[in-house]
């Protein structure tokens, strides 16, 4: 146990949706809360139909705010000013309902917990320097960074023309980014390679001290299965070995290695396998209907058979002589029963953040091929849970394909299944992630507050008279 007494912890994130961002913020909340903290989730945008389960069966506290003024961009432009503003105004829904004290009932039901208020804040760092002036002298802001957002920006379509206004409109953002992120009493990262593109970007000086505190799987929650899928004993697809890649249809993910490297076996030891390439898909998203269209050409002209399904019952009935599937945005259930049937996950994309997806794969006991950078450098251990190779060398993939299908036996494949299984647990599981969170806010509670004062204060008066200028603005607006 780390000592940290019942704390009222308060969450800001900017849209409660469904994504790698979403789910870390759902399980921060479900870890503290597993622990008696109180925990409350305000969010500008959280959509009933979609989201997790945990945010909006009541499993969790989640306050929608501030989403009535501004949208979230305009005219498909202008999404971090847009971004910036909503949180702004959320903050201050947030600080009118915290500065009312809780009534006798409210109180008596509350006398165990700490009066400091600790706030975590992810993705958009604006409301962190108004927190750290208004608040109040008993709270602590902790910043979870996921990456830097300048990194993240696109600049370069439409010309040259076009990219220099774009760097032009994005430089007081850039360097807005960083000075709010500095107000944080304590500033976390999801991965030791994060940190390091963290320290480099805004300097190490300026935030402090930079921890990292992992994003997690829940371990002891039971694996979802589709009983219309296979019934336990059977086997998918007649007993096909099967080589998984799961991502997002982003060309940044780069899923075509996975097609190369496996078209690289040839046809002899292609027979009774089958790649599956599963993902997040959109058709109302330009890209991912582009990049599968390329991926689908890609495998063709490699001579490879292909099929597309974008339901469970089209994806088991595919012809037995498909080499590549593709599924689009599938159910969970039918994913973690993919899990559950692959002989290897393939993990393509280069010098990704963290990747939960190997996470979530030794967390089913199967091991992992993914590029040498990036987070899977901290999940996966070299030969004992997977494989770290080159995303440049189709071949090397290859080799590790070859020995998965043909050069292991039931005896070292199970061995390797458990060493996953146990780094899960003991590394990136919600109770591991649990006693982080605690032993980070233990330690900025135990800390005086970073300081923020003088220049910094008169910037937050300016800002806050900038919102007030919009707030007043929207209002004019609304009213013609």
């Amino acid at each position: 146990m780390s000592g940290l007494k019942r704390s009222n912890v308060i969450i800001i994130h900017p849209d409660l949706g469904i994504g790698g961002a979403e789910r870390l913020i759902i399980d921060v909340a479900l870890a503290l809360q597993n622990r008696g903290h109180k925990v409350t989730i305000y969010t500008s945008h959280c959509d009933k139909s979609h989201c997790f389960e945990e945010a909006r069966d009541g499993t969790l506290d989640v306050k929608v705010r501030g989403n009535t003024l501004f949208p979230a961009h305009v005219f498909r432009r202008f999404h971090v000013l847009m971004a910036i503003l909503r949180q702004l105004h959320l903050t201050i829904s947030v600080l009118g309902e915290i500065s009312h004290p809780p009534d006798a009932n409210e109180k008596s039901k509350e006398t165990e917990i700490s009066e400091d208020s600790i706030f975590i804040v992810d993705q958009v760092p604006a409301c962190v320097p108004v927190l750290k002036t208004f608040a109040g002298q008993r709270q602590r802001i902790l910043f979870y960074c996921h990456f830097p957002d300048q990194l993240l920006a696109f600049r370069g379509e439409g010309g040259s023309l076009l990219s220099f206004v774009k760097t032009l409109y994005r430089y007081p953002f850039d360097w807005f980014e960083g000075w709010a992120m500095s107000a944080s009493d304590k500033v976390v990262a999801n991965s030791k390679f994060t940190r390091g593109v963290v320290r480099g970007v805004f300097g190490g000086e300026k935030l402090g001290d930079l921890s990292v505190v992992y994003p997690c799987v829940d371990t002891d929650a039971a694996v979802s299965k589709d009983a219309t899928v296979v019934k336990d004993g059977e086997v998918l697809w007649g007993g096909k070995k099967i080589l998984l890649s799961i991502n997002r249809f982003e060309r940044k993910k780069d899923m075509a290695l996975a097609i190369r490297a496996y078209h690289g076996l040839g046809a002899e030891k292609r027979k009774g396998t089958r790649l599956v390439i599963a993902g997040g898909y959109d058709n109302r998203v330009q890209e991912n209907v582009q990049y599968h269209r390329e991926l689908d050409v890609l495998a063709t002209s490699l001579g490879l058979q292909t099929a597309t399904s974008k339901t469970v019952v089209s994806a088991l009935s595919v012809p037995d002589y498909i080499d590549v599937l593709f599924l689009l945005s599938v159910p969970s259930a039918f994913r973690d029963m993919l899990l559950d049937h692959a002989k290897l996950l393939l993990y393509t994309p280069i010098n990704e953040h963290f990747g939960i997806v190997p996470v979530e794969a030794m967390r089913a006991g199967i091991p992992v091929l993914a590029s040498n950078t990036g987070g899977p450098l901290e999940t996966i251990v070299e030969g004992e849970t997977g494989w770290l190779r080159d995303a440049k060398n189709d071949a090397d993939w290859t080799a590790v394909m070859d020995k998965v299908l043909y050069g292991m036996d039931q005896k070292e494949f199970d061995r390797m299944s458990v060493a996953a299984k146990d780094r899960v647990e003991q590394e990136f599981s919600l109770r591991a992630m649990g006693d982080r969170l605690e032993e980070e806010i233990l330690g900025m509670l135990a800390r005086e507050r970073r300081p923020f004062a003088g220049l910094q204060q008169i910037l937050v008066f300016l800002a806050l008279s900038g919102v007030a200028l919009s707030l007043l603005a929207a209002f004019a607006l609304k009213a013609i």
